[in-house]
């Protein structure tokens, strides 16, 4: 309202500003990219995966005092909360190819307004990104057909890591686990934070291209996602395991 006034009634900022109670700081302030907050969550993401006994002091203090990041203790535990790294689950550290995969979805836009969806899969040993589906309905049978496509390429894995959505709870996807012999882990409603690593890699996903980009057509978001996905796995490092690509990770434990 303040800026309202100021720009049609051409009052001066600190007349508006005591007209409206405000400080001509809060006036001015301009808010942080929410990229910034995207780093500070995949730190403290990495951070209560690599040492799963830390707590959020330890965390800060690392942030603060080894990194040498000066964000504001109020603003780190808010995107700590805000993850539920306060109620956070010890995940199961896979030991080997296809322990255990993660499944998700992302929701984006067209230019013109129409909502899609992206399925994502990645093996949580090396988190290589298994694939990437887009279109604008996937539904139980397409989360069927894409986990059989990677199956006959990779193997199966024992154990898929999940939410509640209908796609993962229905009959047809709970039949065919049983059938191969697969475990579906469901986390628990509400904690996106026991499914941490495809939540990172959806980050990944989001900030290194998918809001970056206004696509036009369904077809170009599937084009790009493949091509990306290539090169998340064989070009991109990974600071959870030290630097290397996922298919370095893959090669070493050969």
């Amino acid at each position: 309202m303040a800026r309202e006034a100021i720009g049609q009634h051409k009052v001066s900022v600190k007349l508006a500003c005591l007209a409206f109670q405000i400080s001509e700081t809060c006036y001015r302030y301009q808010p942080k990219l929410s990229k910034e907050n995207a780093l500070i969550a995949d730190w403290l993401i990495r951070l209560t995966h690599n040492q799963r006994n830390w707590g959020f002091g330890l965390c800060y203090l690392y942030l603060r005092n080894v990194k040498g990041f000066g964000w504001n203790h109020k603003r780190v535990y808010r995107i700590y909360r805000e993850l539920e790294l306060n109620l956070r689950m010890p995940l199961k550290v896979p030991v080997e190819i296809n322990d255990c995969w993660s499944m998700d979805f992302m929701h984006d836009q067209l230019s013109d307004g129409r909502s899609f969806r992206l399925f994502n899969v990645i093996d949580d040993f090396n988190r290589e990104g298994l694939t990437i589906e887009v279109d604008f309905s996937l539904p139980a049978i397409r989360v069927k057909r894409a986990l059989n496509q990677i199956i006959e390429w990779r193997g199966k894995p024992k154990q898929i890591r999940c939410d509640n959505g209908p796609e993962y709870i229905s009959g047809l996807l709970s039949t065919w686990a049983e059938k191969r012999s697969i475990d579906l882990l469901f986390i628990q409603p509400g904690n996106p934070q026991q499914n941490a690593y495809i939540e990172g890699y959806n980050r990944t996903v989001k900030y290194d291209w998918l809001s970056h980009y206004l696509f036009t057509e369904i077809e170009d978001v599937q084009e790009y996602a493949t091509r990306w996905l290539w090169t998340y796995n064989h070009e991109r490092p990974n600071m959870a395991f030290g630097g290397i690509t996922p298919i370095q990770k893959l090669a070493l434990a050969a």
